[in-house]
């Protein structure tokens, strides 16, 4: 399969997708640890990619997604952002409905 292809899978089966550096239980950079924080304080599960153990997705995926740092927070498969727009999102309260949806979506399927 080709890493491209791979990708794309990983978005259409898991409705809110993260990828960053490290392990949520473990950070490797700071907007990562940002990004995770966010996410967990919601409390809506989300899968996760470490971009560091897994280079080709690390080199291919900005090409995809038109984003060229980490991490990337998808949502149904359609890129929202890095760590700070993850973080205002989580501020004003648009990103818990928005996560929501999604995960009521994917169980509805």
């Amino acid at each position: 399969m080709k890493t491209e292809d791979k990708i794309r899978e990983q978005l259409e089966t898991n409705p809110v997708m993260l990828y960053m550096k490290g392990v949520p239980a473990k950070p490797e950079c700071g907007f990562s640890a940002k990004a995770v924080a966010v996410l967990q304080s919601i409390g809506i599960p989300f899968a996760y990619v470490n971009v560091l153990e897994n280079p080709f997705i690390r080199e291919k995926l900005p090409s995809v997604s038109r984003w060229p740092t980490y991490p990337q927070l998808f949502v149904q498969g359609e890129l929202v952002g890095g760590a700070d727009i993850v973080e205002e999102m989580g501020r004003n309260g648009s990103l818990k409905p928005l996560l929501e949806k999604a995960t009521a979506q994917k169980e509805e399927a």
